[in-house]
C-alpha cells in the first residue's frame, strides 16, 4: 500500500475511535442518569412530612418525663 493511502485509512480510524468515545459518553451519561432507576425499580415519593411546634414541645415534654423516671430510679 502507498504511504498516503494507509495514512488514509489511518486517518479513517482515527476518526471512527472519536466518534465511538463520544458515542459511549453519551452512552454512560444516560445510564447514570437513569441507571439507579432500572437497578432499583421506581420507588413513589414520599412527601416529606413535618411536625408542628406544638407537636415538638410535647414529644419534647414526654422524653423528659421518661429521663426523669430513669433519673429517680437511679437514685432511689
Amino acid at each position: 500500500m502507498p504511504k498516503t493511502m494507509m495514512q488514509s485509512v489511518v486517518s479513517q480510524l482515527q476518526k471512527e475511535r472519536s466518534r465511538l468515545e463520544v458515542e459511549l459518553h453519551r452512552v454512560t451519561a444516560a445510564l447514570t442518569a437513569f441507571g439507579k432507576v432500572y437497578l432499583q425499580g421506581s420507588k413513589p415519593t414520599r412527601k416529606k412530612r413535618t411536625i408542628s411546634a406544638a407537636g415538638r414541645k410535647r414529644i419534647a415534654a414526654a422524653q423528659r418525663a421518661r429521663w426523669a423516671k430513669v433519673r429517680a430510679k437511679k437514685s432511689a
